[in-house]
């Protein structure tokens, strides 16, 4: 069950989410980072079925984050994930290939399928409580494919 919290500390935040999004988005064009999502929860299906994301794999996907390592992207580096819109390396140094595309960790990709939906349909119907506040820049920012 997915459950949302706007910068991990909503009830402590005393300006709007978007407020800060926008504060971020400025900041990293700035400074020109790059920003990585890791998954450090589940894989290959849902609890019960997957398993946690072994430890390892997540401390090589950090630190080649961090070292530089994952690099610059390219369409030859990475893959845009069909519904979610992130791109998604192709390799990363210390990581089986299959771990980092996350269908592939799953034994039944209409399974799969079906939970990435769900997924982001609780992300948009999360979002809407947002999407009065939020520029276009943060709106186009979230999973555009929700329905299965």
């Amino acid at each position: 069950v997915p459950s949302f919290s706007a910068c991990f500390g909503a009830p402590f935040m005393p300006l709007h989410p978007t407020v800060y999004a926008e504060m971020l988005s400025k900041k990293m064009l700035e400074a020109g980072v790059n920003v990585w999502l890791v998954n450090t929860g589940w894989t290959g299906g849902p609890y019960g079925v997957g398993t946690r994301m072994k430890l390892k794999y997540t401390r090589a996907m950090i630190h080649a984050a961090l070292s530089g390592e994952l690099g610059l992207y390219t369409y030859d580096t990475y893959h845009i994930h069909s519904v979610f819109g992130v791109a998604q390396p192709r390799e990363c140094p210390g990581v089986p290939t299959s771990v980092l595309s996350p269908r592939a960790t799953w034994n039944n990709d209409e399974a799969y399928y079906k939970t990435a939906f769900k997924l982001t349909n609780a992300f948009r119907e999360n979002f809407k409580k947002f999407e009065s506040y939020a520029n276009e820049e943060i709106r186009r920012g979230g999973p555009q494919r929700y329905a299965f």
